[in-house]
């Protein structure tokens, strides 16, 4: 498993597999350790996969400074890892909250970004926000765990902040049926390893007191030269693809491909729709 030190000397791991070009992902969560993102549906017979295992969780090391768990502190890494690699430019991907991290780096670095990949991510870091998230969510009231996963949502909102694990992992494990497009032995595994994939601190601290300066960042990525591709599920309530479409008006170029069938996950719902979306 190779490693780097990153910019204030904290040690980070990072995943390679696969052959063809090189595409380095930023995972989301927040906070979750980037082996849930697995090949990527097969991605790795196409692509070099670089998984980052960003600070604090799988098998980076924890930061000493608590601040620099936050999305844009998160950035520096990203540029540490990319002067490691000897890379002039890179293809970044950001799935979910790891969207918000590669959307900064690219603003801040235009000139290092060749082309930005937001999957199933609400760009948060520039001011966006829900759109549809109640309708997505009531759109799939026929399915038989609905009112079970309704039921366990109002329970786990209803929580206290500092609800132990063994109150909250059996109503996380009943609401996961939203976040994928089918409900099977697959997802229910990968819902169910997600549980012990989170690293707390990473995850407190990743919107710990960031507020977006909408103006300045909107501006900057106004001025990208980069093509984006902007992936959302059919069935995703964060984001819908009406949630996409907005996060396209950042832009200067950007495209927005919707996975049929696909909830956050596309690559465990829909992997060749996925592959087909990133080789436009």
């Amino acid at each position: 498993m190779p490693t780097f030190s990153s910019y204030d000397g904290t040690t980070l791991a990072y995943h390679v597999e696969g052959s063809g070009p090189v595409l380095v992902c930023q995972p989301g969560g927040p906070g979750r350790a980037g082996v849930y993102l697995g090949d990527l549906g097969g991605l790795t017979r196409s692509y070099t996969v670089i998984r980052l295992d960003s600070r604090g969780t799988g098998d980076s090391a924890a930061p000493a400074d608590p601040a620099t768990y936050r999305m844009d502190a998160l950035v520096r890494d990203l540029e540490a890892l990319r002067a490691h690699l000897g890379l002039e430019t890179m293809t970044l991907l950001g799935h979910s909250a790891g969207a918000n991290v590669v959307t900064l780096y690219a603003a801040e670095h235009p000139g290092r970004v060749e082309r930005l990949i937001l999957l199933t991510g609400l760009v948060r870091a520039a001011g966006l926000t829900p759109i549809g998230m109640e309708e997505a969510y009531e759109a799939r009231s026929a399915e038989p765990w609905y009112d079970a996963a309704v039921a366990a949502w109002t329970a786990w909102d209803a929580l206290p902040e500092d609800a132990s694990e063994a109150e909250t992992h059996p109503l996380e494990l009943a609401w996961a049926p939203f976040a994928y497009g089918r409900w099977d032995a697959a997802a229910a595994a990968h819902a169910a390893a997600g549980l012990n994939e989170f690293a707390a601190a990473a995850r407190d601290g990743f919107f710990a007191g960031y507020t977006p300066d909408r103006d300045v960042i909107t501006a900057k990525l106004a001025a990208l030269a980069a093509p984006v591709l902007i992936i959302a599920g059919e069935l995703d309530a964060s984001p819908t693809p009406a949630a996409a479409a907005e996060a396209a008006k950042l832009f200067p170029s950007a495209t927005v491909v919707t996975i049929a069938g696909s909830g956050h996950f596309p690559w465990l719902d829909n992997p060749v729709e996925l592959a087909a979306a990133l080789a436009r």
